[in-house]
């Protein structure tokens, strides 16, 4: 090799380095992971990241898109609450929240700001599921870590949480299948919830893969859409059509339902629903009448579990790429006023804040003392 080519090798090998070292970010590991009872891999094909220790406490952020419904309202609520427990706020210097709208430029904009702000985590429900590379290759720049939560991006550049929707659907039948015991062959409503969307679509091909193996069984679907005021319509007309049923499942709207079997005087079958606090209202008031229940749900609380993970990884912890959030439920025979539902708050206010294989826990008094305003 003459010296010019030895001379262009070696100032290509020191551009390579410069460029390594300035997209900085975790490291690609091997698995297990920290904690797997809480941060849990979403399957065996998942990565592992791992970012370099630093030091606490640390500037925590929340970057929140739309902020214009009760499920989101209460996940503002829920994270304010979540960092002033005592062993979070004892990792925390600095705690912000912002909801930036609907606007993916205003909400990429934000996340810019707290990276530059020298904030060193951020989670972020994202607005739209791609156009954050921008910000994840600032964020890798800056070691800051980045946790997508709920509605998630479409890469495995950055650690994100979810719940799993399947898993959801497969825990409504495993239930039933246990509370139907010797039962084989009957009739079954499904009530579902919001035509073409995912959610609505893994949850039932969870339930019908679980359930539909383990007898001869007449499942009636009607669609709830998630809502209170159309699962009691559509229950009501179903029971008018098909009689009596031995079992319901339903994705939302769970309050709605049980109110229309009631209305109907329908006999008291085992229901498996969704985690609304007037559903778990119903439970505890007819349960001795023979109301059984499981009440599982996508909680506003995963963002206390994307907080928790993202102080992990500054911990310097091995951490999956994609986390399956444990899914809260609570069933008929679990339920304590003041604990897992509120006899005094809405029908709508959703209970699940509760994840026992990550210690958390946050009650309903400090979620209502928050806002959910920007600070």
């Amino acid at each position: 090799m003459t010296f010019a080519r030895a001379a262009f090798a070696a100032s290509i090998s020191v551009i390579a380095l410069s460029a390594g070292a300035a997209l900085a970010g975790p490291k690609v590991v091997s698995g297990p992971g920290f904690d797997p009872g809480c941060f849990k891999p979403w399957s065996d094909k998942i990565g592992y990241f791992q970012w370099e220790k630093r030091p606490g406490p640390h500037k925590v952020a929340v970057v929140n898109g739309f902020v214009g419904n009760t499920w989101r309202i209460q996940m503002i609520q829920t994270a304010k609450a979540f960092v002033e427990q005592p062993e979070i706020a004892s990792q925390i210097e600095e705690f912000k929240a912002v909801s930036t709208g609907t606007d993916v430029a205003a909400q990429l904009g934000a996340i810019e700001d707290f990276i530059n702000q020298g904030y060193d985590a951020i989670v972020t429900i994202a607005v739209s599921p791609e156009g954050f590379d921008r910000v994840i290759r600032l964020a890798d720049r800056n070691d800051v870590v980045v946790v997508p939560f709920d509605n998630v991006l479409d890469t495995d550049k950055v650690m994100m949480v979810n719940e799993d929707q399947l898993e959801m659907g497969r825990m409504y039948g495993r239930w039933l299948t246990q509370q139907l015991g010797d039962k084989k062959e009957g009739k079954i409503l499904e009530v579902r919830g919001l035509p073409g969307n995912s959610v609505d679509r893994d949850r039932h091909l969870g339930f019908r893969e679980v359930f539909e193996p383990t007898g001869k069984w007449d499942i009636v679907e009607v669609v709830g859409n998630w809502d209170d005021g159309t699962a009691q319509k559509v229950t009501a007309d179903a029971i008018a059509v098909h009689g009596k049923f031995d079992a319901v499942v339903v994705q939302g709207g769970s309050t709605g339902t049980v109110r229309a079997l009631l209305d109907a005087g329908h006999p008291m079958v085992p229901i498996a629903g969704e985690a609304e606090n007037g559903f778990r209202k119903l439970l505890a008031e007819h349960g001795k009448d023979g109301l059984k229940g499981t009440s599982i749900g996508q909680s506003p609380g995963m963002v206390a579990i994307s907080i928790k993970a993202a102080l992990a990884a500054l911990d310097g912890n091995v951490m999956p790429q994609l986390i399956s959030v444990p899914i809260p439920y609570a069933n008929y025979d679990e339920l304590v006023a003041g604990e897992n539902y509120w006899p005094d708050l809405t029908d709508n206010f959703f209970t699940v804040n509760e994840f026992p294989p990550c210690n958390v826990n946050i009650t309903a008094t400090e979620i209502m003392a928050k806002t959910a305003d920007n600070q």
